[in-house]
């Protein structure tokens, strides 16, 4: 039901491809993007506001991946870090796993950041709410000027955070 409701806010939203509908996503979540047996911090629980610009490093930047994930079609959800767009819509954003990573706190490690490209951008109506996004994941290195990530997304839609 869930994956319905979600291909059919796609539909509706005229966010969906028909390679989408051919090739079902996999509901991936961010444990599931750190390899099996790797211990990592928890960043979110580590951040802190106070001290010396040290603590606005972006930690571990060789983070492992999970390589079986590239050029899979993925749902992931998450909070928007924006990079372009304008006031209605954004076309590349940072998917992040907490609400503010990479701006009040210091980013996550590579593998918890994935960098996406949505071709003719979605609205986002807030920054504090979660979102689900959909598309092809690929194993790639990207960087700017707020952090590295691991991943990459080609995102076909983006859909509301429901549980």
């Amino acid at each position: 039901m869930k994956i319905f409701l979600r291909v059919a806010f796609f539909l509706c939203a005229g966010l969906v491809s028909t390679h989408l509908l051919a090739n079902e996503p996999k509901e991936i979540f961010w444990e599931d993007l750190i390899p099996k047996g790797h211990l990592q911090i928890n960043n979110q629980d580590a951040a802190s506001h106070d001290g010396s610009e040290q603590n606005w490093v972006q930690p571990d930047l060789n983070a492992p991946v999970v390589p079986e994930l590239n050029n899979q079609t993925v749902t992931l959800p998450g909070f928007v870090v924006p990079l372009e767009g304008n006031s209605e819509i954004i076309t590349e954003f940072l998917l992040v796993p907490y609400f503010g990573a990479c701006i009040h706190v210091p980013p996550p490690p590579p593998n918890q950041i994935v960098h996406v490209k949505i071709k003719d951008g979605v609205p986002i109506e807030s920054l504090y709410d979660a979102i689900s996004v959909t598309g092809v994941i690929k194993v790639e290195t990207w960087k700017g000027d707020m952090a590295q990530t691991g991943y990459t997304m080609q995102a076909v839609g983006v859909a509301p955070f429901e549980l």
